[in-house]
């Protein structure tokens, strides 16, 4: 019998999530740095430089990879011969933990969670509840594996339950295509085959937690038809040419994790969930000896590389900035962003339309005429820092608010990530407007280009509220132009013709 004390455990959890806040995987980072060094598409070998630099920043300065520092999942298989020194709840412990871990003073993560989820949605303030699930298995030990799960990557989330004579190779070509970039690739795709619904998604979740090594698997060869799958998928995928962040190339995808499970003879329930470049998770085993040591990795661990934001770029005063002057960049240019910006994601922008609708003026601050909005949810600073990590967040969600942003208010340009959507991209350029990206799963390095920030309107909503940000050479990418041409389009479609695998009516 092995005694598990609730002191161990929540430290245990709390210790965790602090670690996988700044440091990722291993493993995640040899794949990345090998895809680096294979890529050949320019603009996708740019953006994994960002990914990698940033990796490493946070690294040395203890600080998150990404500003969405996730929603907590853990996996506990628990042997049937422990037992808690405790009077809570195994989930009110876990969220004892989480807890710790969000409000820490030193790396204080960004708290994302709302309740309830339909209605006020009001953010809980320290990331809980955490998503558990629990399974009893013979032993005496306490196995855990944790991760923090961004929402651009869950979001992408898909589930569909074929013929049992369906090819699971057509579905998965035909549906990544189908998830655009805000799953920020290059990742690790996670799949679960059969059980039923819910199985096949908790398959396909706890799937993204095990060690990339796929190219191990190249190397020796396929031994089952599980290995020869994910052999398969993982050149078919990568060979869409969707690449890093979306903008076309070799390396959408460094691994494919499939599990499997008996299911009803009617049935092939299969369900498929992305891990993003900000991949975050650790797994430890508690005997009852102590709280868990996580080994921290070494510094020598990451590439030697030096990432020059400068280099072929257009440097863009933003104060000064006309409709005619934007006109003027290409898409795929690379841009250096100086100056004023203001910010706002979903909540905000539900505020402010409904405010338009209602003939409301803005508030005071919230002048868009000829400006430009970033789509962040910054870290809250620690130091002498004046913003957290503050990379950009999805922006097909704001697809909506984005005519009536444009014809009401002045706007001139969005700052954000991955592709907008064909109505979206539409609204831009009829108003000659632009869109502009900046690279998912490097928000402190990001971070670093801004200079000053403050609180201008709607300080209740947290991490959402409308702030004024002044930067200093910002690193982004024009993805969608005054007229219309859109990156996310022509870069893969260009890149899956390169590679000339896929026939082009996948899409």
């Amino acid at each position: 019998m092995t005694t598990i004390r609730e002191s161990d455990f929540v430290e245990s959890i709390a210790d965790a999530l602090q670690f996988i806040s700044y440091y990722h995987p291993q493993d995640y980072i040899r794949a990345l740095t090998a895809a680096y060094e294979a890529e050949e598409s320019p603009a996708a070998k740019d953006a994994m430089a960002q990914i990698l630099v940033n990796s490493r920043m946070c690294a040395e300065g203890q600080r998150p990879i990404c500003q969405d520092t996730g929603m907590v999942v853990v996996f506990l298989k628990v042997g049937m011969e422990v037992r808690w020194e405790s009077d809570k709840s195994v989930q009110a412990m876990v969220d004892e933990g989480v807890r710790r871990a969000y409000t820490h003073p030193d790396n204080p993560l960004r708290a994302s969670m709302v309740t309830p989820p339909i209605g006020a949605r009001k953010n809980t303030r320290d990331n809980t509840p955490a998503i558990v699930h629990m399974e009893l298995v013979p032993g005496d030990s306490l196995e855990v594996k944790i991760a923090a799960k961004g929402g651009g990557s869950e979001n992408k989330s898909k589930f569909a339950i074929l013929n049992p004579s369906d090819s699971l190779v057509d579905w998965v070509l035909k549906t990544v295509p189908t998830m655009g970039a805000g799953w920020c690739p290059p990742g690790m795709l996670g799949i679960g085959v059969g059980g039923s619904a819910e199985q096949a998604m908790l398959m396909a979740k706890e799937a993204l937690m095990e060690p990339i090594d796929i190219h191990e698997l190249q190397q020796r060869g396929a031994e089952d038809e599980i290995e020869a799958l994910r052999l398969e998928l993982m050149e078919k995928v990568n060979a869409l040419g969707i690449g890093a962040q979306g903008l076309g190339g070799l390396a959408t995808v460094l691994d494919v994790k499939i599990h499997t499970y008996p299911t009803h003879a009617a049935s092939l329930p299969v369900a498929m969930i992305p891990n993003c470049a900000a991949t975050r998770h650790v797994e430890f085993t508690l005997d009852g000896s102590g709280p868990a040591k996580l080994e921290p990795p070494r510094l020598e661990d990451w590439p030697a590389l030096e990432w020059d934001g400068a280099a072929g770029s257009r440097r863009v005063d933003l104060d000064t900035l006309t409709r005619e002057q934007i006109a003027e960049w290409q898409p795929g240019e690379r841009l250096l962003l100086s100056g004023k910006l203001l910010t706002g994601r979903d909540a905000a922008h539900k505020r402010i339309t409904e405010m338009l609708a209602r003939g409301e003026s803005l508030p005071e601050g919230v002048d868009l005429t000829n400006r430009f909005i970033y789509y962040v949810g910054p870290v809250d600073p620690v130091g002498d820092e004046v913003v957290g990590p503050a990379g950009p967040t999805t922006s097909t969600r704001m697809d909506k608010f984005t005519e009536q942003m444009l014809a009401e208010t002045g706007l001139i340009g969005m700052v954000g990530k991955a592709e907008r959507g064909p109505a979206a991209v539409a609204s831009i350029a009829r108003h000659g407007a632009v869109y502009l990206m900046a690279v998912g799963g490097a928000a402190y390095l990001v971070a670093k280009a801004i200079k000053s920030s403050r609180l201008v309107a709607f300080e209740d909503l947290g991490m959402e509220a409308i702030r004024e940000f002044e930067v200093e050479d910002m690193p982004v990418t024009v993805a969608v132009d005054s007229r219309g041409e859109a990156v996310h389009q022509s870069g893969p479609a260009e890149w899956r013709a390169r590679i000339g695998k896929i026939p082009v009516e996948i899409e």
